[in-house]
């Protein structure tokens, strides 16, 4: 008996990868047995933290080592316990506690955040995704987090650790994309177990392995409790072949400048003349630049005799804290 022939295929036949890769194949018990016995003690995770810690531990945490994080985040919650307290004292204030975190707009926006949850929601972190977006600063990672681990919220919380382990484990790639995509959290929500206190704590799990296992240039493969399913390691760990990202740069940059021009303004409640600043940075045209920049934000004030504050500093009042 005769058969017809079959046209040759215009799709290229499955790799390892591609073969093994989908959540499917994933078993969060194994991730979530890993997290109960190799997570990091840290105080936000702690039972009984509120959901304005964790808040704080989130902003802070943005783009910022957890080592450098500890100190700065007891101090807040020592001053400020709650967003009442913050929003009752001066901006001026809360970059100068920000110290040496970086990226110091954060302050500011936790600042105004903590303000808006005075006047909308009583003093209260809210608990509903879509209100912690609204809120200054709360972008769709901190608001699922904040949900997530304060509030045990069933949601996808996606950060930079957990799209390198999703690229590896499910799709089968050494790297991945310069962003989190909604095809991550997609791949997230499939995952997520369904009683919402499991899926919480998974989240943070699947966090927790990219962060001390599935790292960016080390993987400690052989420590990784799903290394049996992970696509990438059934596909032979193949070598990422894409473009190189180039390191951030940060001495003689403008942020560098930025920073050295606050220190001086942190220092003192009091208005600081140009001449001050003037002594901070060697190069005028850059370190005007800078002084434009931190206008521009909002984090520095300029009075009408010229002189410059932090922002929101009210000259002559003894400071908190």
């Amino acid at each position: 008996m005769m058969t017809a022939s079959r046209a040759p295929s215009t799709h290229p036949a499955p790799t390892t990868a591609t073969r093994y890769a989908g959540v499917a194949t994933l078993q969060p018990q194994l991730i979530l047995d890993w997290y109960a016995a190799a997570a990091r003690d840290l105080p936000w995770r702690h039972s009984g933290v509120s959901a304005w810690a964790v808040m704080v531990s989130e902003v802070m945490l943005q783009q910022t080592p957890v080592a450098r994080v500890l100190p700065m985040w007891a101090e807040w919650m020592a001053r400020w316990p709650n967003p009442s307290a913050l929003a009752d004292d001066s901006p001026a204030e809360a970059v100068r506690a920000w110290g040496k975190l970086g990226y110091p707009r954060r302050a500011l926006r936790l600042h105004a955040a903590a303000q808006q949850m005075v006047t909308r929601f009583a003093g209260n972190v809210p608990s509903a995704v879509g209100d912690l977006e609204s809120l200054p600063g709360i972008g769709a990672y901190t608001a699922r987090a904040v949900a997530a681990f304060a509030f045990g919220a069933r949601t996808p919380v996606v950060d930079n650790n957990v799209v390198r382990v999703l690229a590896r484990a499910v799709h089968g790639r050494a790297q991945a994309g310069a962003s989190v995509a909604v095809a991550d959290r997609a791949n997230m929500e499939q995952l997520l177990p369904a009683e919402p206190a499991r899926a919480a704590v998974f989240s943070v799990a699947v966090m927790e392995l990219g962060a001390l296992v599935c790292t960016a240039t080390a993987p400690d493969c052989p420590a990784c409790p799903i290394r049996r399913d992970c696509a990438w390691q059934l596909a032979g760990a193949p070598a990422y072949a894409g473009p190189r990202r180039r390191a951030q740069r940060f001495e003689g940059t403008d942020r560098q400048v930025r920073g050295r021009l606050l220190d001086v303004l942190r220092a003192t409640s009091e208005p600081v003349g140009i001449g001050a600043l003037d002594l901070a940075w060697a190069d005028g045209t850059q370190r005007h630049r800078a002084l434009v920049s931190l206008l521009l934000d909002g984090l520095v004030g300029q009075l009408a005799d010229g002189r410059f504050v932090l922002a929101g500093e009210r000259p002559g009042q003894e400071r908190s804290g």
